[in-house]
């Protein structure tokens, strides 16, 4: 038997996997998205983009915009009781709007 690949997608097929009408490659407008810093925003990773992919873990997690880097951000996110910084292109995030009360 062939043994198991660990690679940085291994484990991740339903994450990565879209809907068939979501096929394809994304709108231009998805891929130069801005975001403002202190703008919260959601890990979407979107799996026909490869350039600025977090790790799949990620996938879902909702953080505060720090900072650019190059062409994509660094967002800050608490898994568990640690904060950590993730870097991620336009195109995997998503912005949220928090309404206040």
């Amino acid at each position: 038997m062939a043994k198991m690949s660990h690679g940085p997608r291994s484990g991740s097929r339903m994450k990565m996997r879209k809907r068939v009408k979501d096929r394809g490659f994304p709108k231009v407008n998805d891929m130069v998205k801005e975001f403002e810093i202190g703008d919260y925003a959601a890990i979407d990773i979107n799996p026909s983009v490869h350039d600025g992919m977090p790790f799949h873990n990620f996938q879902g997690y909702t953080g505060i915009v720090e900072r650019r880097q190059g062409s994509c951000y660094v967002i800050a996110i608490k898994v568990g009781s640690v904060n950590k910084k993730i870097i991620a292109s336009p195109v995997h995030l998503k912005k949220i709007s928090i309404a206040s009360n």
